[in-house]
């Protein structure tokens, strides 16, 4: 029996923004990052499980408390070994496969989910990635065993917040299927993740917009609303720079 856990990488550190998943998406109800997406995620019939996989240090404890309050597990691994934290995040929860996404990226195209699984699963994928979205919103479906296999073969590189380089470096030894985006929402050009501080002014005023649609919020309606917005876009326009993982 196949089980999907989404394992959610989660530390306070940042030189550009300090502790981004921490950061409040919704000011007036004090609704943080990553709060956002565990209510997003469980709503997902495809994910049986969420664990935050949060780094070591006591500036990392307001994850953990988050967890108690959402009802969900955390563990705690080494700040460094991003890819052992995905790992246990998944054995926490008796996982056969890994959902991943980042997690200072509230707006994920989460309408994929479903028949990304149904695909991977189908097809006896190792890794199932998503491409061509705007930056922030894409995920990944990766086997356990892929992930142990990845952490035991790689080095340190492997092993950062780069969870998956091994696979790409090493594409023709795994089963990897890239799924393109559809139309409406194919715009690698736009970016939806908090990495600077416009980075967040761009993300509030997407969730003050569409907040009577939170946690579920479409993408499309999404890009809809950017390409009405170009001096919202202008803000993080120095930042983006679209980019295709694999091949």
């Amino acid at each position: 029996m196949r089980k999907l856990v989404a394992a959610l990488a989660c530390r306070a550190g940042g030189t550009r923004l300090y502790g981004k998943p921490l950061q409040l998406l919704d000011i007036d109800n004090r609704l943080t990052v990553i709060e956002y997406m565990i209510e997003m995620l469980r709503q997902e019939p495809v994910i049986d499980a969420l664990v935050l996989g949060v780094s070591e240090g006591p500036e990392n404890e307001p994850f953990h408390d988050i967890a108690r309050r959402r009802g969900i597990a955390s563990i705690t691994g080494d700040q460094e070994d991003v890819l052992r934290r995905l790992i246990q995040c998944g054995e926490a929860r008796g996982a056969t496969d890994v959902f991943r996404v980042t997690t200072e990226s509230p707006f994920t195209y989460f309408e994929a989910i479903t028949d990304a699984w149904r695909r991977h699963v189908a097809s006896g994928n190792d890794v199932t990635h998503l491409t061509e979205l705007p930056d922030g919103s894409g995920f990944e479906i990766i086997t356990l065993d892929t992930l142990r296999r990845c952490h035991d073969q790689g080095d340190s590189r492997h092993r950062s917040e780069l969870c998956t380089l091994y696979v790409k470096e090493h594409q023709a030894e795994f089963r990897v299927e890239v799924i393109e985006a559809p139309s409406e929402v194919h715009r690698p050009d736009l970016r939806l993740t908090i990495d600077y501080p416009e980075d967040l002014i761009l993300c509030r005023r997407v969730f003050e917009r569409f907040r009577d649609l939170s946690p579920r919020i479409p993408l499309a309606r999404i890009v809809a609303f950017l390409d009405e917005q170009p001096a919202l876009r202008a803000l993080v326009e120095p930042y983006a720079a679209p980019f295709r993982w694999y091949a």
